[in-house]
């Protein structure tokens, strides 16, 4: 096997370098999330972490890694003694996006456990992570099963398996790693925020740093063995450095000052609970003692604070990540300030806002009055909770939270002799028990044979392919209505982000329509598109609806499991077709052939005013689909669930 690429020998990513650095002196500082587009070195560098970090003392024979100074009462290979140990590299495990629970967890023989009453178990993923580093590429897109089983096991430090009142538990420590490709998609607020540190990554457009690169790589393919040795004695000497910062870390001091500083700069950014103040407090000890320091400084904090905050100031599922370098320069002058004022209660004018003169002024609104024929993006309205719209019927997609679907974990509604996931053990006693004195039982313990195994059947939630179809004709221009559209368009997709559901969208104005974006699990960038969508120009509507249903044509033949949801957000107009053809017949015969082939339709209706044509109604009426008015989306307006369903 060739050595992985040297930790050393990368080029440029200081700030990804230092951030897994400091995460290797001091994990509890919670891992690093690096975000950045395809081709940056993000597993490279990552992988070559494993080559740096000390080697450990485990308890010998124990599959889980346990401390020998400090074992886990509770490990499955316990007890251990303590007065022995073995000593073993630190390991970098890695989980596929596509691992099954089993994988991660572990496993248990319930055949064992049942006829022989012996807890056997399979060590999962997490256990071989125990003191070590598991690395996720691409966690964007683990499935949310698995997510959940990370966040309990990052919150507790420990692995739980449960199987049909049987269970397991193992001490689960380890540093998190992800990287991810934000085109791909965004990654849950819970997960995002159990990473310590976030790094972006982008490639040099520096001519000399990216020839750098290109002459390290091919050295490193024509030679991996050579390459490697060369850069040996670098890596060595980061390895070393590694071990004597964590042995100078418990002397390091963090002054009560910069301990005020740290909490008023996540002050200023306003970010939610308490984490992000003891990430960037471990983090600025972590660095001050990596520098060679042993008091922490303003340098620290603010070298923390860079790594620490950026995924923690988002407000909004749809605000742009990052931090803004006039943003963090204030916040410390700010900071500064505070510290400057030990006791602000001393100053009668302390806290005194500025009077209104000198606020800032909003600045109204360009364009109001008639719409123009091509009119420039209208200011979205303020989001809403969206009401869940669901596909009918049981599918098997991928785990999300939008519609049922048969899965591999979630509510046991039945069991099977032919398809399901894991033992229902109900059903197999209930199988076996009547036959228990015909095979010779005489004792504890069932006597089970292959026929009498069932199998669980699990309901769990699915995500789906959302897309949307949105008219952007001049009889949706004017101003307010548009606002309230794209802010109810809007609404959709964070509920769509929410659900883990992949979307697209398609636009209908003038003469044509467009696929203003392919079907993917970005959302950000279907928000992005939105914002743009520009207004004006006849309602081409069949068109519309005939791109919606080449693109999920398309869609059905890359991802058939995944079930779609057509949202068309009109007022059902129809005023533009080829020549010599009706408009509204031809949005009718387009409308029959997507019912035909069965996709799950909403439309939301636009039209508003005193008279009411219900064009809407016809056209989901011809859809075979459900009719919601704009203000019937949100969830807090109109009680109960709206599932979209066709007429039977």
């Amino acid at each position: 096997m060739a050595p992985r690429f040297p930790f050393s020998a990368v080029v440029g990513h200081e700030d990804l370098r230092l951030s897994l650095l400091l995460n290797a002196v001091h994990p509890a500082i919670g891992g690093v999330l690096v975000r950045g587009e395809k081709g940056t070195a993000k597993s490279t560098i990552v992988r070559a972490l494993a080559a740096l970090l000390p080697d450990l003392d485990v308890a010998p024979g124990c599959r889980f890694g346990c401390d020998p100074a400090n074992p886990d009462a509770e490990c499955p290979d316990g007890p251990h003694s303590g007065a022995d140990s073995d000593r073993r590299p630190s390991r970098l495990v890695e989980l596929p996006v596509g691992a099954t629970e089993d994988r991660l967890v572990g496993s248990l023989d319930l055949e064992k456990a049942l006829t022989e009453g012996v807890r056997a178990y399979q060590p999962g993923l997490l256990a071989a992570a125990h003191r070590g580093v598991l690395y996720v590429d691409e966690v964007n897109l683990l499935h949310d099963h698995l997510v959940d089983l990370l966040l309990d096991a990052a919150a507790m430090g420990r692995a739980h398996v449960e199987r049909e009142g049987v269970s397991v538990s193992h001490a689960a420590s380890f540093l998190l790693v992800g990287t991810m490709n934000p085109e791909e998609g965004e990654l849950r607020p819970q997960l995002l925020d159990r990473f310590g540190l976030t790094v972006q990554v982008l490639a040099s457009r520096d001519v000399a740093t990216r020839t750098e690169v290109i002459r390290r790589r091919l050295a490193y393919e024509a030679d991996p063995a050579g390459f490697a040795a060369d850069w040996a004695e670098a890596d060595a000497e980061l390895a070393a450095r590694i071990v004597k910062a964590r042995a100078e870390l418990p002397s390091a001091v963090l002054p009560d000052t910069e301990l005020r500083r740290i909490a008023a700069i996540c002050a200023a950014f306003e970010v939610d609970g308490m984490r992000a103040d003891l990430v960037v407090a471990r983090t600025a000890t972590a660095h001050c003692v990596w520098r060679g320091g042993n008091t922490v400084t303003e340098e620290d904090v603010e070298a923390a604070v860079r790594l620490a905050l950026p995924h923690r100031r988002r407000r909004d599922p749809f605000d742009e990540p990052g931090m803004d370098e006039q943003q963090l320069q204030d916040a410390m002058q700010q900071a500064a300030a505070e510290l400057d004022e030990p006791d602000p209660d001393d100053d009668p004018d302390g806290g005194e806002t500025p009077p209104e003169s000198e606020a800032p002024q909003q600045q109204p609104q360009q364009g109001e009055g008639q719409a123009p024929k091509d009119q420039a993006p209208a200011a979205p309205s303020p989001a809403f909770k969206a009401r869940l719209l669901q596909v009918p019927g049981v599918g098997e997609g991928a785990p999300g939270r939008r519609s049922r679907a048969r899965a591999n974990s979630g509510r046991t509604v039945r069991s099977s002799t032919v398809d399901g996931h894991g033992l229902h053990l109900v059903g197999t006693v209930t199988a076996a028990a009547p036959h228990q004195r015909a095979r010779g039982r005489d004792g504890a313990g069932l006597r089970l044979k292959g026929e009498d195994l069932r199998l669980a059947v699990r309901e769990g939630k699915e995500g789906n392919l959302v897309l949307f179809a949105v008219d952007a004709s001049g009889s949706m221009a004017a101003r307010q209505r548009m606002s309230a559209v794209s802010g109810a368009v809007l609404s959709l997709l964070r509920d769509a982000y929410q659900r883990r559901d992949k979307v697209g969208v398609v636009t209908f104005r003038g003469t044509d329509a467009q696929v203003a974006l392919p079907p993917t699990s970005s959302v950000d960038a279907a928000v992005a598109r939105l914002r743009q969508l520009r207004t004006g120009g006849r309602t081409p509507l069949a068109d519309g609806l005939l791109k919606a249903h080449k693109v999920l044509t398309v869609e059905r033949l890359r991802d058939p499991r995944r079930r779609p949801l057509l949202v068309v957000v009109t007022d059902g107009r129809a005023t533009s077709a080829r020549p010599g053809h009706d408009p509204v017949q031809d949005s009718l015969k387009a409308a029959a052939l997507l019912a035909a082939d069965g996709v799950a339709t909403v439309v939301v209706d636009c039209e508003h005013g005193p008279v009411r044509l219900g064009l809407a109604d016809k056209l989901a009426s011809a859809l075979g689909g459900a009719c919601l008015r704009l203000e019937q989306l949100s969830a807090e307006q109109m009680a109960g669930v709206v599932r979209a369903t066709r007429a039977a």
